[in-house]
């Protein structure tokens, strides 16, 4: 296996240093943008009103699983809709 050459090596220590202070922002974004999709595709199952809730009928399967933990980081203790029994 081959050395990496100097130039690469230079790249990726530049990109960890400009990237590594705003790692944890644009984990926060993407979770609180996780967050805000999973609320429009279950808002129809918490009595929200959603005009959209046909189109996002088909995701409730994809999303199943990381219910768990939304619920959770929404500040409900237990499952909000009887048919998700995760607690």
């Amino acid at each position: 296996m081959t050395p990496r050459p100097l130039f690469e090596r230079l790249s990726d220590g530049l990109r960890e240093f400009y990237v590594a202070p705003y790692r944890r922002t644009f984990a926060r974004a993407r979770r609180d943008e996780d967050d805000l999709f999973m609320l429009l595709v279950f808002a129809e199952s918490l009595g929200v009103p959603n005009p959209a809730a046909w189109y996002t009928l088909e995701l409730m399967p994809e999303l199943y699983e990381r219910f768990h933990d939304w619920h959770l980081r929404m500040g409900m203790e237990h499952s909000p809709l009887d048919h998700i029994g995760c607690c």
